[in-house]
């Protein structure tokens, strides 16, 4: 029999079958637009809460001004807390922009979750999704309710723990978390 017409050399996947990961499987989840904007403006305030700093610092420095008479005014009060609800208003704006978006609408897909120790496979269906490796989670948050993944600013993985099929997918997930040094 001639190499061509040997079965065993024209489909590759013959030669070596695929071994199954151990790992973590979940349920399809559909990441809603309020809980992503929440989460979002979390992330931020976990990241900038030091910016908080400025108007503080900005309305002490006023205060020590009034007091010692050397500069008497009543507005520096009112911008201070205005630029900082328009910092919070503006990035509020930005999360709600990025759920409205065509381009982001994969984000708010259903999509089922296979997780080993190599990578996690956001499944759309059996034959379609995407993989993400591990060194593209930046950190992970764990709450009372579920797993935040970070990928960057705007862009989460959240798990929450009712989508996971069972108490041991939980702990074989953050037994990996653990591994990866991404949670403690």
């Amino acid at each position: 029999m001639a190499r061509n017409q040997n079965p065993f050399f024209r489909n590759p996947m013959m030669q070596q079958q695929a071994v199954p990961t151990p790992g973590a499987k979940t349920k399809k989840y559909q990441l809603d637009k309020k809980v992503y904007i929440r989460l979002g403006m979390t992330q931020l305030l976990r990241t900038q809460w030091y910016w908080a700093f400025v108007p503080v610092a900005i309305i002490v420095l006023n205060v020590i001004l009034n007091v010692t008479g050397a500069y008497r005014n009543w507005w520096i009060y009112l911008i201070a807390v205005l630029v900082a609800l328009g910092y919070l208003i503006f990035w509020i704006i930005q999360f709600t922009g990025i759920s409205q978006l065509e381009q982001y609408k994969v984000m708010f897909d259903k999509f089922s979750y296979d997780i080993n120790n190599k990578q996690i496979n956001a499944m759309v269906n059996a034959k379609e999704g995407m993989q993400i490796g591990w060194d593209m989670v930046k950190q992970v948050y764990k709450d009372k309710e579920a797993y935040t993944l970070v990928l960057s600013r705007g862009q989460f993985i959240y798990l929450p723990f009712n989508i996971f099929n069972s108490d041991n997918d939980i702990k074989f997930f953050e037994r990996i978390l653990k591994q990866k040094n991404l949670i403690k």
